[in-house]
């Protein structure tokens, strides 16, 4: 999750590379230049939270919906195990290939091209569904034989279409952490878009908990208690890894570009992880209001930032990358999230 991409809005959670300082009445700034002070009173914050409202109502409904793209439903695997780890690969990478033919068809290159390249005699697949916005969970690695696995859990505007950024992410934290770590790319829930309501509340982490919660649960019954699991969440992610992790049997959780988890505190987690959690200095996400209001019938908003002190994770240092730079290669944010899930607690850079 690198993530590089485009996102015009400060909307909660979305991944790909936005304006990584948003514009202010002098103008956008430059890189490496700071704002003198981020205001936080109480009226600017729920200014920006019905701006962001607006924007996620008004804009889905005049943007148009792209048609369905044909796919085969995904492939019947057997259930995951280390013997059954070649199978299940091979199965994925059959379905993927079919989808690129379905998709070829139907005149969608883009999505053609996508699946092709999912169907590689290279990947590992534990998991595709190439039908609507589509879902994959990618092994870098070598499972069977991983001392440590990393789970990178994405945030908004992650689709089939763009899981090149997640993959790029995976693979910059696999190098990172070496040939005795594996990292997987876990894209397994309908992510919102960030110009749409849903990037602005938990329902969409609400659906996601349980079948990341599934997914942890199997991948520790087939590996066994050996190997060191830990949930890296960027964005949105960490809204749906705040909502799995009381039942997620990992031993550390990251948090990364939060726009807030939804709960108040470390200890509303109801975990026995360690939590951290990061935010660089040029990422746009600290400007959305860490809150949570009434708005429309619903609740809208994350609460607590995580990096506050009040919110209790213990808080690493990120440099001073963008919403999209926590997994670029030589940063401050890879040298510490490869730390942190090879479980090298006292190398990690605090903030």
């Amino acid at each position: 999750m690198a993530f590089p991409g485009r996102n015009p809005s400060a909307g909660a959670g979305a991944d790909g590379r936005a304006p990584q300082r948003p514009p202010t009445a002098g103008g956008a700034w430059g890189r490496g230049r700071r704002r003198p002070g981020r205001p936080r009173l109480g009226r600017l914050r729920r200014a920006l939270l019905a701006a962001l409202v607006t924007g996620a109502v008004v804009v889905p409904l005049s943007a148009a919906g792209r048609p369905g793209i044909p796919a085969p439903p995904p492939a019947v695997l057997a259930p995951l195990s280390r013997a059954a780890l070649t199978g299940i690969y091979e199965a994925n990478r059959a379905d993927a290939a079919e989808a690129s033919r379905r998709a070829a068809a139907h005149g969608d290159h883009g999505r053609a091209a996508t699946d092709r390249a999912m169907a590689a005699p290279t990947r590992r697949l534990l998991a595709f569904d190439g039908r609507g916005t589509g879902r994959v969970t990618e092994v870098l690695g070598e499972l069977t034989t991983a001392d440590h696995i990393a789970v990178l859990v994405p945030g908004a505007d992650t689709t089939l279409d763009s899981y090149g950024r997640l993959r790029a992410g995976a693979l910059a934290l696999y190098r990172a952490t070496g040939p005795r770590t594996a990292v997987v790319a876990w894209l397994g829930y309908d992510t919102p878009r960030t110009l749409s309501t849903a990037a602005l509340t938990t329902t969409r982490a609400e659906r996601a908990a349980p079948l990341l919660e599934r997914f942890l649960r199997e991948l520790r019954g087939a590996l066994g208690p050996a190997p060191g699991i830990s949930l890296v969440c960027h964005s949105y992610g960490s809204v749906v890894c705040a909502r799995a992790a009381g039942a997620a049997e990992v031993g550390d959780i990251a948090l990364i570009g939060s726009p807030g988890t939804g709960a108040d505190s470390v200890a509303d987690l109801r975990t026995r992880a360690r939590v951290w959690a990061a935010r660089g200095a040029d990422d746009w996400i600290a400007d959305v209001p860490h809150l949570r209001a009434g708005l429309f019938g619903t609740t809208v908003g994350f609460g607590t930032d995580p990096v506050t002190p009040a919110y209790g994770a213990r808080v690493f240092a990120a440099g001073d990358g963008g919403h999209s730079d926590y997994f670029r290669p030589g940063s401050a944010s890879l040298a510490n999230l490869a730390h942190i899930v090879l479980g090298e607690t006292s190398e990690v850079t605090r903030a």
